[in-house]
C-alpha cells in the first residue's frame, strides 16, 4: 500500500526545493549576463515553479 504523506510536508518541501532551484537559476542567469540577480526575481521564479509543481504533481 502506498502512503500519500502529509500534504503540509509535501507543500513545505516543494517550496524549499523550488526556492533553492530558483536561486541557482537566477544566479546562473546573472553570471551569464542573461538577467540581473534580485530577490524579487528569485521569489517570482519560486512562486511560478511552486504553482507548476503543485499543478503537475501534488494536486489530486
Amino acid at each position: 500500500m502506498e502512503s500519500q504523506g502529509d500534504i503540509r510536508v509535501l507543500l513545505a518541501l516543494d517550496l524549499v526545493l523550488s526556492f533553492a532551484f530558483s536561486y541557482v537559476v537566477v544566479t546562473a542567469f546573472d553570471l551569464a549576463g542573461l538577467g540581473t540577480f534580485g530577490w524579487g526575481n528569485v521569489v517570482g521564479a519560486t512562486l511560478i515553479l511552486t504553482v507548476i509543481t503543485y499543478a503537475a504533481v501534488l494536486r489530486q
